[in-house]
């Protein structure tokens, strides 16, 4: 297994970056990309993502090409981002996915160097498809710092202070109406993720909106997807104010990152958009459950987490086997407003 010392990239090399999803993943691994067009400008750079991410990498400015796998049509859609893959000509693939699919994919690029995860970090066979590797991390540092590994691997430095090329998106197809609704100072919450196990009790936004309704300056923004818009009507009715915007189900990606670039601080689960928040640099106060800390934590915002001590997380499960969420339940709200409080300041008249 070849992990032994860098080999740097020419001057202007043709990279395959491959990173499906999850949003919180490939958000974290657009860190790879600012980087190297930092230091090597005339890179040409092409990310293999499925349709589910694919927006968040459109929006990145330094990408020059994406292309995208729809597992779906799985024939039909490999057969696709096979060709696309193949009319072009790699100088290295780096696989930053560490499945066997991402593995076929990196064998498909024909790459002279394909770089991918330590054997011990990687799963399903993915090392087979590969030639090189980053060392064996574990899972005891964060995710972000994982992916940086790859660039060590190609000789390109890490970039000390890190705010990725998304904070360039401004707040993109809101209805003007909503538009005109957010304020110059508020809070988002998020209300939701894609596990249910990580998703905070509704009761627990309500009891915080009221509380951050105590602040004179200070208003709110409810974001979800759709799944999470009747939730969204349903708080923003109760609060009866006006400083309280339901976005939730109406936001596109574009506007996501503009709203999360936009805010003061950031409070949800551990999920994608609090690594968009990290990418651009807002404080976000994670909850965590069901995942661990140290590896989650969105750039930036590491002291900004909470927690419960319960002997059963992180159980890494998408489903709580049958515990009720405690984890979630028992981190209250006045934690989080104390968390709120200390990033807002005394300008917010707190």
């Amino acid at each position: 297994m070849s992990s032994t010392g860098p080999k740097t990239l020419p001057e202007r090399p043709a990279i395959l970056i491959i990173l499906m999803g999850a949003l919180g993943d490939v958000v974290r691994g657009l860190s790879v990309v600012d980087a190297i067009k930092s230091f090597r400008p005339g890179s040409r750079i092409t990310w293999l993502v499925e349709p589910a991410c694919a927006g968040i990498v459109r929006l990145h400015p330094l990408i020059d090409r994406v292309v995208v796998f729809n597992r779906k049509e799985w024939r039909k859609g490999f057969l696709s981002a096979f060709r696309e893959i193949r009319s072009e000509k790699y100088d290295i693939t780096l696989d930053m996915q560490r499945h066997s699919k991402s593995g076929l994919f990196s064998w498909v690029s024909r790459s002279p160097r394909r770089t991918g995860f330590h054997r011990r970090d990687s799963k399903e066979g993915n090392w087979l498809f590969n030639t090189e590797y980053v060392p064996y991390q574990g899972d005891d540092i964060p995710k972000a710092q994982h992916y940086l590994t790859f660039l060590d691997r190609v000789g390109i430095p890490r970039l000390v202070q890190h705010r990725s090329a998304l904070q360039q998106i401004t707040i993109g197809t809101l209805e003007p109406s909503y538009r005109e609704m957010l304020p110059s100072q508020y809070v988002a919450l998020v209300l939701g993720s894609s596990w249910e196990s990580k998703d905070w009790p509704e009761e627990g936004y309500r009891q915080l909106i009221s509380r951050l309704l105590e602040l004179p300056t200070i208003s709110v923004a409810l974001l979800g997807d759709k799944t999470k818009a009747a939730m969204g009507e349903r708080l923003a009715l109760e609060a009866n104010s006006a400083r309280v915007v339901n976005l939730a189900g109406k936001t596109d990606l574009n506007s996501l990152v503009g709203v999360l670039n936009d805010a003061s601080v950031v409070v949800g689960p551990d999920s994608g958009p609090g690594h968009i928040s990290g990418s651009v640099g807002t404080p976000h106060i994670t909850l965590f459950g069901p995942t661990p800390v140290k590896r989650n934590a969105p750039t930036g915002s590491e002291e900004l987490t909470l927690s419960s001590n319960v002997g059963c997380a992180p159980c890494r499960r998408r489903v709580c086997p049958g515990l009720g969420g405690v984890c979630m339940k028992l981190i209250t709200a006045d934690a989080v407003m104390e968390k709120v409080r200390g990033v807002l300041g005394s300008g917010a008249g707190v």
